[in-house]
């Protein structure tokens, strides 16, 4: 599962060999220090990180250059409003603009280069650089990444993402669940395992609880139309996967939920290009970049499921909603690209065989288990999906193994359902899909059945809910069950207008997708003449 992830250049990287240490007063620097600074510029990393207390103190000389310039203002000059990469020219504008923030750029990029070679290397590791005494405590000096993260909209993209990576993969090592995790490749290419010093798990859960906080508001922040919030966060994220203790904070602060509405609108926009086409090739480069994005965040979503049998908790919050598996499902029909096809496929597979043996939670805890998953992935359509997806050819055997694992296990599940039950559950996911429990049989045969076993109608509020949905096809479906509901059911015009289906209709006549249009006419007229079926 290990996944290594890697910071993108900053913008204004030309114009690290230029940068001047000694008029920087602001940033308080030592004679030994600057001396260190210009040191590690003249040697090839390895040398400086071969000695356990050269590297220390390189490293907590870019700590506390990083500190020294956010209490001096960085994070909010020109630097920080810079997004594309620079030309030497325009880098060295930035320089003279903004010292500071392309000292922090330079700081932060020296410190993620020390980071990922202690990750790979075999001598000097990241235990013995952060972390300090006989007990492995981790260093102060880690604050300077944290106040990075906190600047708010003021905050300066590549330095935020980079001090969360960069405090992510510094945290990592504590995780006691990393502890049979150093086994790294020497320069033989032989797998050995790398000595590392204690660490106390202790000193790190507070900066990992910060961190992980900071990572799901991201999250919840981040505007699902643009998307450019959570571009920052997710190297961090998927730094963090790596570990259980890690991926249990972050399901304990919601991120399973707010993960999954980014799948959600992700997937729609990939649905949305791929109608939409190529329109005069206007920002040709975009789409690779939201399908890797896409990506990554499938690939955290997947690496969650791996907690699902230890955790009733976790179980909880991949059934809350439905989000989680509607993300998935939506992912595997739209099929952006086969890697994020993969990790979808993976991730469905372990929803739908988790079992609560293990962990079956409180007696409180209503009961969770894979299938409560095939019940949701049968009313998300998944079926239709899987059959589609059984007809390509794939290459990745991986893919071929959950494809046909899951038909089976669907299958299985559908033969158990009555057609009630299938109707039922999809009404209650809010998925809505054309099939055949949306045809005027079905509703011949159920449409008293939506009265409820206490005469609520509970299931018609639903689907009366539904017809405001942002999803045309959702409102569409809705629409027509309505409609069908009172044709079928006695006295239902007058239900169907006591609980307000007329008025919300109604909006929908002069809608601009003309299929939506043309169910809600239908439903509306079906509502209003008592013998529709003979003016239809």
């Amino acid at each position: 599962m290990p996944y290594r992830t890697n910071l993108p250049p900053s913008p204004v990287a030309l114009a690290f060999p230029q940068i001047q240490w000694d008029p920087l007063g602001s940033l308080r620097l030592t004679a030994q220090e600057t001396a260190l600074l210009r040191m590690a510029e003249t040697n090839p990393i390895e040398y400086t990180l071969a000695d356990s207390r050269d590297a220390s103190m390189y490293a907590r000389v870019l700590l506390k250059l990083l500190a020294e310039a956010s209490a001096a203002g960085s994070g909010a000059g020109e630097v920080s409003r810079i997004t594309e990469p620079c030309t030497e020219e325009q880098a060295l504008d930035a320089l003279d603009a903004d010292p500071l923030g392309v000292a922090t750029h330079y700081a932060i990029t020296k410190l993620h280069e020390i980071l990922s070679m202690l990750m790979t290397g075999t001598g000097v590791t990241i235990s013995s650089v952060f972390y300090v005494g006989k007990e492995g405590i981790l260093v102060d000096q880690w604050k300077a990444l944290l106040r990075l993260l906190n600047k708010g909209g003021k905050g300066d993209a590549f330095a935020q993402s980079g001090a969360a990576l960069c405090l992510a993969q510094i945290l990592m090592t504590a995780c006691p669940s990393q502890k049979n995790a150093n086994m790294v490749t020497d320069e033989k290419g032989q797998t050995v395992k790398k000595v590392s010093r204690p660490t106390s798990y202790a000193s790190a859960v507070e900066p990992l609880e910060a961190l992980t906080a900071w990572i799901v508001s991201q999250l919840k922040t981040s505007s699902s139309s643009s998307g450019s919030n959570i571009g920052v966060a997710i190297p961090a994220m998927t730094a963090l996967m790596n570990c259980t203790e890690s991926r249990l904070l972050f399901a304990a602060s919601g991120g399973i939920k707010y993960l999954a509405r980014h799948l959600r609108s992700g997937g729609k926009k990939q649905a949305g290009s791929k109608k939409g086409g190529d329109k005069g090739n206007v920002g040709r480069d975009r789409p690779s970049a939201s399908v890797q994005q896409l990506y990554e965040l499938t690939f955290c979503l997947w690496c969650m499921t791996y907690e699902l049998n230890g955790s009733a908790s976790v179980r909880a919050d991949f059934a809350k909603d439905g989000q989680a598996v509607a993300a998935l499902v939506d992912l595997i029909s739209v099929a952006p690209r086969e890697k994020v096809v993969r990790v979808s496929l993976s991730g469905l597979h372990n929803l739908a065989t988790c079992t609560y043996l293990e962990n079956p939670g409180p007696a409180s805890m209503p009961t969770v288990d894979g299938s409560v998953f095939l019940t949701e992935m049968l009313a998300c359509g998944l079926m239709k999906a899987i059959e589609h997806l059984k007809e390509r050819q794939w290459t990745d055997p991986d893919i071929v193994h959950d494809i046909d694992a899951l038909y089976k296990l669907l299958v299985q599940n559908y033969k158990e359902m009555t057609r009630w039950e299938v109707y039922k559950t999809e009404v209650e996911s809010g998925h809505l899909m054309w099939g055949t429990v949306h045809t005027e049989a079905f509703f011949k045969e159920n449409a008293n059945m939506l009265e409820g076993s206490d005469g609520d109608f509970k299931l018609l509020k639903v689907l009366i809910a539904l017809t405001a949905s942002k999803d045309d096809d959702v409102a569409a479906v809705a629409c027509f069950d309505i409609g069908e509901f009172v044709r079928h059911y006695p006295n239902g015009r007058a239900i169907a207008k006591r609980l307000g289906a007329k008025e919300l209709v109604m909006n929908l006549i002069e809608h601009e997708n003309p299929e939506l249009q043309r169910h809600a006419l239908q439903c509306v007229s079906k509502i209003m003449v008592q013998n529709w079926e003979f003016v239809k």
